[in-house]
Protein backbone atom coordinates (compact mmCIF):
# COMPACT_ATOMS: atom_id res chain seq x y z
CA UNK A 1 0.00 0.00 0.00
CA UNK A 2 1.51 3.63 -1.02
CA UNK A 3 2.07 6.28 1.35
CA UNK A 4 -0.31 9.09 2.13
CA UNK A 5 1.89 11.63 1.01
CA UNK A 6 5.06 11.59 -0.66
CA UNK A 7 8.91 12.99 0.18
CA UNK A 8 9.69 16.82 -0.66
CA UNK A 9 12.31 16.43 -2.90
CA UNK A 10 13.60 17.28 -6.48
CA UNK A 11 12.67 13.30 -7.27
CA UNK A 12 9.05 13.74 -6.00
CA UNK A 13 8.73 16.94 -8.00
CA UNK A 14 10.46 15.13 -11.11
CA UNK A 15 7.88 12.49 -10.54
CA UNK A 16 5.24 14.96 -10.97
CA UNK A 17 7.04 16.41 -14.43
CA UNK A 18 6.90 12.88 -15.81
CA UNK A 19 3.40 12.03 -15.21
CA UNK A 20 1.71 10.67 -18.27
CA UNK A 21 -1.62 13.00 -17.81
CA UNK A 22 -2.42 16.33 -15.60
CA UNK A 23 -4.57 14.65 -13.31
CA UNK A 24 -2.15 12.04 -12.13
CA UNK A 25 1.09 15.01 -11.89
CA UNK A 26 -2.14 17.08 -9.81
CA UNK A 27 -2.14 14.04 -7.22
CA UNK A 28 1.57 13.54 -7.09
CA UNK A 29 2.03 17.28 -5.75
CA UNK A 30 -1.17 17.14 -3.51
CA UNK A 31 0.98 13.76 -1.72
CA UNK A 32 3.91 16.36 -1.90
CA UNK A 33 2.45 18.72 0.22
CA UNK A 34 0.54 16.86 2.61
CA UNK A 35 4.55 15.80 3.67
CA UNK A 36 5.12 16.83 7.46
CA UNK A 37 8.01 17.75 7.26
CA UNK A 38 9.04 21.38 7.76
CA UNK A 39 13.14 21.71 7.46
CA UNK A 40 14.27 24.11 4.75
CA UNK A 41 14.36 21.61 2.09
CA UNK A 42 11.26 20.26 2.16
CA UNK A 43 9.65 23.93 2.52
CA UNK A 44 11.21 24.80 -0.46
CA UNK A 45 10.12 22.15 -2.55
CA UNK A 46 6.60 22.65 -0.96
CA UNK A 47 6.85 26.22 -2.19
CA UNK A 48 7.72 25.27 -5.79
CA UNK A 49 5.31 22.26 -5.97
CA UNK A 50 2.29 24.84 -5.21
CA UNK A 51 3.39 26.88 -8.66
CA UNK A 52 3.29 23.60 -10.48
CA UNK A 53 0.05 22.96 -8.97
CA UNK A 54 -1.18 26.19 -9.83
CA UNK A 55 -0.32 26.41 -13.25
CA UNK A 56 -1.42 22.58 -14.07
CA UNK A 57 -5.16 23.94 -11.77
CA UNK A 58 -5.01 26.62 -14.11
CA UNK A 59 -4.79 24.74 -17.69
CA UNK A 60 -7.38 22.16 -16.33
CA UNK A 61 -9.51 25.29 -15.85
CA UNK A 62 -10.22 24.21 -11.93
CA UNK A 63 -10.53 27.65 -10.19
CA UNK A 64 -12.82 25.70 -7.35
CA UNK A 65 -9.63 23.41 -6.64
CA UNK A 66 -7.51 26.52 -6.77
CA UNK A 67 -9.69 28.46 -4.18
CA UNK A 68 -9.91 24.94 -1.96
CA UNK A 69 -5.78 24.90 -2.05
CA UNK A 70 -5.44 28.62 -0.94
CA UNK A 71 -7.45 27.66 2.49
CA UNK A 72 -5.63 24.44 2.39
CA UNK A 73 -2.19 26.50 2.46
CA UNK A 74 -2.71 28.64 5.47
CA UNK A 75 -1.17 26.51 8.31
CA UNK A 76 1.62 25.97 5.58
CA UNK A 77 1.68 29.49 4.78
CA UNK A 78 2.70 30.10 8.98
CA UNK A 79 5.91 28.28 8.49
CA UNK A 80 7.86 30.50 5.35
CA UNK A 81 8.11 34.21 5.19
CA UNK A 82 5.15 36.66 4.90
CA UNK A 83 7.17 38.05 1.73
CA UNK A 84 7.14 34.59 0.10
CA UNK A 85 3.58 34.03 1.15
CA UNK A 86 2.56 37.03 -0.76
CA UNK A 87 4.70 35.72 -3.95
CA UNK A 88 2.30 32.38 -3.88
CA UNK A 89 -0.47 34.07 -3.15
CA UNK A 90 -0.36 36.52 -5.51
CA UNK A 91 1.82 35.37 -8.36
CA UNK A 92 0.83 31.76 -7.66
CA UNK A 93 -2.53 31.27 -7.19
CA UNK A 94 -4.60 34.44 -7.69
CA UNK A 95 -2.44 34.57 -11.17
CA UNK A 96 -3.31 31.35 -11.73
CA UNK A 97 -7.57 31.91 -11.35
CA UNK A 98 -6.75 34.60 -13.30
CA UNK A 99 -6.07 32.69 -16.52
CA UNK A 100 -8.90 30.57 -16.57
CA UNK A 101 -11.64 32.77 -18.62
CA UNK A 102 -15.03 33.18 -16.97
CA UNK A 103 -13.83 33.45 -13.58
CA UNK A 104 -14.36 37.14 -12.63
CA UNK A 105 -16.73 36.60 -9.91
CA UNK A 106 -14.80 34.10 -8.46
CA UNK A 107 -11.31 36.06 -8.50
CA UNK A 108 -13.51 38.85 -6.95
CA UNK A 109 -14.50 36.28 -3.91
CA UNK A 110 -11.60 35.04 -4.13
CA UNK A 111 -9.87 38.20 -3.17
CA UNK A 112 -12.10 39.19 -0.81
CA UNK A 113 -11.07 35.92 1.29
CA UNK A 114 -8.05 36.46 1.48
CA UNK A 115 -7.96 40.04 2.31
CA UNK A 116 -10.15 38.98 4.95
CA UNK A 117 -7.43 36.44 6.21
CA UNK A 118 -4.57 38.84 5.47
CA UNK A 119 -6.29 41.28 7.79
CA UNK A 120 -7.10 39.27 10.68
CA UNK A 121 -3.58 37.60 10.34
CA UNK A 122 -1.98 41.11 10.36
CA UNK A 123 -0.10 40.52 6.74
CA UNK A 124 -0.06 44.04 5.91
CA UNK A 125 1.90 43.50 2.74
CA UNK A 126 0.03 40.76 1.20
CA UNK A 127 -3.48 42.42 2.30
CA UNK A 128 -2.32 46.09 0.12
CA UNK A 129 -1.65 44.05 -2.90
CA UNK A 130 -4.70 41.62 -3.15
CA UNK A 131 -6.71 44.95 -2.54
CA UNK A 132 -5.03 46.77 -5.20
CA UNK A 133 -6.05 43.86 -7.54
CA UNK A 134 -9.90 43.42 -6.21
CA UNK A 135 -10.17 47.19 -6.88
CA UNK A 136 -9.07 46.32 -10.09
CA UNK A 137 -11.41 43.31 -10.65
CA UNK A 138 -14.10 45.38 -9.30
CA UNK A 139 -13.12 47.82 -11.77
CA UNK A 140 -13.62 45.48 -14.65
CA UNK A 141 -16.83 44.21 -13.17
CA UNK A 142 -18.14 48.02 -13.14
CA UNK A 143 -18.57 48.18 -9.69
CA UNK A 144 -17.18 51.25 -9.58
CA UNK A 145 -18.47 53.02 -5.96
CA UNK A 146 -17.22 50.19 -4.27
CA UNK A 147 -13.88 50.19 -6.09
CA UNK A 148 -13.40 53.65 -5.73
CA UNK A 149 -14.10 53.21 -1.65
CA UNK A 150 -11.40 50.86 -1.47
CA UNK A 151 -8.89 52.65 -3.31
CA UNK A 152 -9.54 55.71 -1.44
CA UNK A 153 -8.74 54.25 1.96
CA UNK A 154 -5.87 52.29 0.68
CA UNK A 155 -3.72 55.34 -1.26
CA UNK A 156 -4.09 57.03 2.37
CA UNK A 157 -2.72 53.81 3.97
CA UNK A 158 0.52 53.39 1.18
CA UNK A 159 1.26 56.83 1.14
CA UNK A 160 1.66 56.56 4.68
CA UNK A 161 3.90 53.43 4.63
CA UNK A 162 5.55 55.35 1.21
CA UNK A 163 5.59 51.98 -1.01
CA UNK A 164 6.39 54.06 -4.18
CA UNK A 165 6.06 50.76 -6.19
CA UNK A 166 2.76 50.14 -5.10
CA UNK A 167 1.65 53.76 -4.99
CA UNK A 168 1.99 53.97 -8.52
CA UNK A 169 -0.25 50.76 -9.34
CA UNK A 170 -2.77 52.62 -6.81
CA UNK A 171 -2.47 56.11 -8.33
CA UNK A 172 -2.74 54.34 -12.08
CA UNK A 173 -5.70 52.38 -10.99
CA UNK A 174 -7.56 55.40 -9.79
CA UNK A 175 -6.42 57.48 -12.88
CA UNK A 176 -8.68 54.27 -14.80
CA UNK A 177 -11.12 54.39 -12.76
CA UNK A 178 -12.32 58.00 -12.77
CA UNK A 179 -11.79 57.71 -16.30
CA UNK A 180 -14.38 54.87 -16.23
CA UNK A 181 -16.43 57.71 -14.69
CA UNK A 182 -15.99 60.29 -16.76
CA UNK A 183 -13.97 62.23 -14.48
CA UNK A 184 -11.28 63.54 -16.43
CA UNK A 185 -9.77 66.49 -14.19
CA UNK A 186 -8.84 63.41 -11.11
CA UNK A 187 -8.11 61.37 -14.12
CA UNK A 188 -5.51 63.87 -14.93
CA UNK A 189 -4.72 64.35 -11.10
CA UNK A 190 -4.28 60.78 -10.37
CA UNK A 191 -1.85 59.76 -13.26
CA UNK A 192 0.41 62.93 -12.55
CA UNK A 193 0.93 61.23 -8.70
CA UNK A 194 1.47 57.96 -10.68
CA UNK A 195 4.26 59.64 -12.93
CA UNK A 196 5.77 61.85 -9.91
CA UNK A 197 5.86 58.29 -7.44
CA UNK A 198 7.19 56.46 -11.06
CA UNK A 199 10.29 59.05 -11.95
CA UNK A 200 11.48 58.31 -8.00
CA UNK A 201 12.16 54.37 -8.71
CA UNK A 202 12.14 51.94 -11.06
CA UNK A 203 9.06 51.00 -12.58
CA UNK A 204 9.07 47.66 -14.38
CA UNK A 205 8.47 48.28 -18.57
CA UNK A 206 5.15 46.85 -18.35
CA UNK A 207 4.09 49.15 -15.78
CA UNK A 208 5.66 51.71 -17.55
CA UNK A 209 3.57 50.98 -20.62
CA UNK A 210 0.40 51.02 -19.04
CA UNK A 211 1.35 54.65 -17.47
CA UNK A 212 1.86 55.81 -21.57
CA UNK A 213 -1.23 53.72 -22.47
CA UNK A 214 -3.61 56.04 -20.12
CA UNK A 215 -1.45 59.12 -20.85
CA UNK A 216 -2.46 58.58 -23.95
CA UNK A 217 -5.65 57.75 -23.81
CA UNK A 218 -6.28 61.25 -21.89
CA UNK A 219 -4.72 63.31 -24.09
CA UNK A 220 -6.61 61.48 -27.18
CA UNK A 221 -9.95 62.45 -24.86
CA UNK A 222 -9.00 66.05 -25.02
CA UNK A 223 -8.85 65.95 -28.76
CA UNK A 224 -4.64 66.32 -28.68
CA UNK A 225 -4.24 63.14 -31.09
CA UNK A 226 -0.44 64.02 -31.85
CA UNK A 227 0.25 64.03 -27.83
CA UNK A 228 -1.97 61.13 -27.50
CA UNK A 229 0.29 59.07 -30.72
CA UNK A 230 3.62 59.46 -28.82
CA UNK A 231 2.47 58.36 -25.30
CA UNK A 232 0.30 55.15 -27.63
CA UNK A 233 4.21 54.93 -29.67
CA UNK A 234 5.98 54.59 -26.26
CA UNK A 235 3.64 51.86 -24.75
CA UNK A 236 3.82 49.67 -27.77
CA UNK A 237 7.37 49.86 -27.99
CA UNK A 238 7.59 48.62 -23.99
CA UNK A 239 4.43 46.24 -24.74
CA UNK A 240 5.94 45.00 -28.22
CA UNK A 241 9.43 43.80 -25.90
CA UNK A 242 7.74 41.73 -23.50
CA UNK A 243 4.98 40.51 -26.09
CA UNK A 244 2.12 41.59 -23.71
CA UNK A 245 -0.81 41.63 -25.41
CA UNK A 246 -1.97 45.05 -24.90
CA UNK A 247 1.02 45.85 -27.70
CA UNK A 248 -1.78 45.22 -30.40
CA UNK A 249 -4.13 47.75 -28.46
CA UNK A 250 -1.72 50.80 -28.31
CA UNK A 251 -1.34 50.01 -31.84
CA UNK A 252 -5.21 50.35 -32.76
CA UNK A 253 -4.87 53.82 -30.75
CA UNK A 254 -2.07 54.87 -32.58
CA UNK A 255 -4.12 54.19 -36.50
CA UNK A 256 -6.73 55.77 -34.58
CA UNK A 257 -4.87 59.20 -33.68
CA UNK A 258 -3.68 59.04 -37.73
CA UNK A 259 -7.42 58.51 -38.40
CA UNK A 260 -7.97 61.37 -35.89
CA UNK A 261 -5.93 64.23 -37.74
CA UNK A 262 -7.04 63.17 -41.39
CA UNK A 263 -3.50 61.51 -41.80
CA UNK A 264 -5.82 57.90 -42.77
CA UNK A 265 -3.32 57.64 -45.46
CA UNK A 266 -0.14 56.87 -43.35
CA UNK A 267 -2.42 53.87 -41.50
CA UNK A 268 -1.51 51.57 -44.29
CA UNK A 269 2.64 52.51 -44.02
CA UNK A 270 2.13 52.04 -40.49
CA UNK A 271 0.87 47.95 -40.92
CA UNK A 272 2.59 47.37 -43.44
CA UNK A 273 6.18 47.82 -41.14
CA UNK A 274 7.42 44.69 -39.47
CA UNK A 275 6.29 45.03 -36.43
CA UNK A 276 3.16 46.01 -38.00
CA UNK A 277 2.47 42.88 -39.38
CA UNK A 278 3.71 41.04 -36.55
CA UNK A 279 -0.56 42.18 -35.18
CA UNK A 280 -2.47 41.64 -38.64
CA UNK A 281 -5.98 40.69 -37.28
CA UNK A 282 -9.75 42.01 -36.86
CA UNK A 283 -8.24 44.76 -34.97
CA UNK A 284 -5.31 46.24 -37.36
CA UNK A 285 -8.10 45.12 -40.42
CA UNK A 286 -10.92 47.38 -38.65
CA UNK A 287 -9.10 50.10 -38.41
CA UNK A 288 -7.81 50.34 -41.77
CA UNK A 289 -11.37 49.53 -43.16
CA UNK A 290 -12.15 53.13 -41.30
CA UNK A 291 -9.08 54.76 -42.76
CA UNK A 292 -10.50 53.90 -45.92
CA UNK A 293 -13.91 55.04 -45.04
CA UNK A 294 -12.12 58.69 -44.09
CA UNK A 295 -9.73 58.88 -47.27
CA UNK A 296 -12.86 58.55 -49.59
CA UNK A 297 -15.29 60.52 -47.37
CA UNK A 298 -17.49 57.44 -48.12
CA UNK A 299 -20.28 57.07 -45.35
CA UNK A 300 -21.50 53.75 -46.35
CA UNK A 301 -17.94 52.58 -46.35
CA UNK A 302 -17.26 53.70 -42.87
CA UNK A 303 -21.11 51.96 -41.61
CA UNK A 304 -19.91 48.85 -43.46
CA UNK A 305 -16.75 49.16 -41.49
CA UNK A 306 -18.81 49.70 -38.21
CA UNK A 307 -21.25 46.96 -38.89
CA UNK A 308 -18.22 44.45 -40.37
CA UNK A 309 -15.98 45.36 -37.21
CA UNK A 310 -19.07 45.71 -34.41
CA UNK A 311 -16.72 44.04 -31.73
CA UNK A 312 -13.96 45.84 -33.10
CA UNK A 313 -15.12 49.49 -32.98
CA UNK A 314 -18.27 49.75 -31.36
CA UNK A 315 -17.23 47.52 -28.01
CA UNK A 316 -14.59 49.02 -27.43
CA UNK A 317 -15.06 52.31 -25.36
CA UNK A 318 -12.36 54.48 -26.45
CA UNK A 319 -12.51 53.59 -30.17
CA UNK A 320 -16.07 54.26 -30.74
CA UNK A 321 -16.46 57.42 -28.62
CA UNK A 322 -14.27 58.90 -31.10
CA UNK A 323 -15.55 57.36 -34.35
CA UNK A 324 -18.84 58.46 -33.37
CA UNK A 325 -17.28 62.00 -33.18
CA UNK A 326 -15.58 61.43 -36.39
CA UNK A 327 -18.62 60.06 -38.13
CA UNK A 328 -20.89 63.27 -37.30
CA UNK A 329 -18.35 65.50 -38.58
CA UNK A 330 -18.26 63.20 -41.89
CA UNK A 331 -21.56 63.31 -42.17
CA UNK A 332 -22.56 66.84 -41.32
CA UNK A 333 -19.32 67.64 -44.27
CA UNK A 334 -21.29 65.43 -46.58
CA UNK A 335 -24.88 66.68 -46.40
CA UNK A 336 -23.10 70.56 -46.57
CA UNK A 337 -21.50 69.52 -49.55
CA UNK A 338 -24.59 67.96 -50.91
CA UNK A 339 -27.89 70.61 -49.91
CA UNK A 340 -25.14 73.46 -51.30
CA UNK A 341 -26.82 74.07 -54.57
CA UNK A 342 -30.56 73.89 -53.56
CA UNK A 343 -32.67 76.03 -52.01
CA UNK A 344 -35.70 73.12 -51.69
CA UNK A 345 -34.63 69.87 -52.09
CA UNK A 346 -36.16 66.46 -51.33
CA UNK A 347 -35.15 64.27 -48.02
CA UNK A 348 -35.77 61.11 -50.34
CA UNK A 349 -33.11 62.88 -52.61
CA UNK A 350 -30.12 63.54 -50.24
CA UNK A 351 -30.96 60.37 -48.61
CA UNK A 352 -30.23 58.71 -52.20
CA UNK A 353 -27.31 60.78 -52.98
CA UNK A 354 -25.56 59.87 -49.83
CA UNK A 355 -26.48 56.61 -49.53
CA UNK A 356 -28.02 56.10 -46.16
CA UNK A 357 -31.40 55.27 -44.69
CA UNK A 358 -34.12 58.63 -44.83
CA UNK A 359 -34.97 59.07 -41.48
CA UNK A 360 -31.46 58.90 -40.83
CA UNK A 361 -30.70 61.64 -42.73
CA UNK A 362 -33.89 63.90 -41.65
CA UNK A 363 -32.77 63.36 -37.90
CA UNK A 364 -29.47 64.98 -38.68
CA UNK A 365 -30.41 67.36 -40.63
CA UNK A 366 -33.02 68.58 -38.07
CA UNK A 367 -30.03 68.61 -35.72
CA UNK A 368 -27.99 70.43 -37.85
CA UNK A 369 -30.64 73.23 -38.15
CA UNK A 370 -30.87 73.20 -34.42
CA UNK A 371 -27.09 73.77 -34.23
CA UNK A 372 -27.04 76.20 -36.48
CA UNK A 373 -24.68 74.17 -38.96
CA UNK A 374 -26.85 76.28 -42.10
CA UNK A 375 -30.10 78.39 -42.01
CA UNK A 376 -33.73 76.20 -43.15
CA UNK A 377 -36.57 74.18 -41.90
CA UNK A 378 -37.81 71.10 -42.77
CA UNK A 379 -41.07 70.88 -44.61
CA UNK A 380 -42.17 67.27 -43.55
CA UNK A 381 -46.15 67.31 -45.29
CA UNK A 382 -44.19 67.55 -48.79
CA UNK A 383 -40.93 65.81 -47.25
CA UNK A 384 -38.22 68.31 -48.53
CA UNK A 385 -35.95 70.51 -46.50
CA UNK A 386 -36.03 74.20 -47.31
CA UNK A 387 -32.93 75.99 -47.39
CA UNK A 388 -32.79 79.91 -46.85
CA UNK A 389 -30.35 82.05 -47.84
CA UNK A 390 -27.56 83.44 -45.61
CA UNK A 391 -28.85 86.77 -44.46
CA UNK A 392 -26.30 89.42 -45.45
CA UNK A 393 -25.13 91.68 -42.36
CA UNK A 394 -26.55 95.13 -43.03
CA UNK A 395 -23.02 97.53 -42.35
CA UNK A 396 -25.39 100.33 -40.99
CA UNK A 397 -26.46 98.88 -37.76
CA UNK A 398 -23.07 97.87 -36.38
CA UNK A 399 -21.64 101.62 -37.64
CA UNK A 400 -25.11 103.18 -35.89
CA UNK A 401 -23.86 101.30 -32.63
CA UNK A 402 -20.57 102.45 -32.44
CA UNK A 403 -21.47 106.20 -32.92
CA UNK A 404 -24.15 105.74 -30.17
CA UNK A 405 -21.61 104.60 -27.68
CA UNK A 406 -19.02 106.89 -28.59
CA UNK A 407 -21.47 109.65 -28.15
CA UNK A 408 -22.18 108.47 -24.87
CA UNK A 409 -18.44 108.51 -23.77
CA UNK A 410 -18.39 112.56 -24.65
CA UNK A 411 -21.62 113.39 -22.81
CA UNK A 412 -20.27 111.33 -20.00
CA UNK A 413 -16.26 113.42 -20.61
CA UNK A 414 -18.87 116.85 -20.66
CA UNK A 415 -20.68 115.90 -17.40
CA UNK A 416 -17.43 114.87 -15.36
CA UNK A 417 -16.01 118.32 -16.55
CA UNK A 418 -19.14 120.39 -15.83
CA UNK A 419 -19.40 119.07 -11.87
CA UNK A 420 -15.89 119.98 -11.49
CA UNK A 421 -16.61 123.53 -12.88
CA UNK A 422 -19.35 123.91 -10.60
CA UNK A 423 -17.86 122.08 -7.99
Amino acid sequence: MSSPYLPATTDSLAQASEATTPSEAISILYRILENPSSSSEALRIKEQAIFNLSDLLSQEKRAEDLQKLLVQLRPFFSLIPKAKTAKIVNKGIVDAVAKIPGTSDLQITLCKEIVQWARSEKRTFLRQRVEAKLAALLMESKEYSEALTLLSGLIKEVRRLDDKLLLVEIDLLESQLHFSLRNLPKAKAALTAARTAANAIYVPPAQQGAIDLQSGILHAEEKDYKTAYSYFYEAFEAFNALDNPQALYCLKYMLLCKIMVSQADNVAGIISTKVGLKYQGPEVDAMKAVADAHSKRSLKLFETALRNFKAQLDEDPIVHRHLSSLYDTLMEQNLCRLIEPFSRVEIAHIAELIELPADHVEKKLSQMILDKKFAGTLDQGAGCLVIFEDPKQDAIYPATLETISNMGKVVDSLFVRSSKIVA
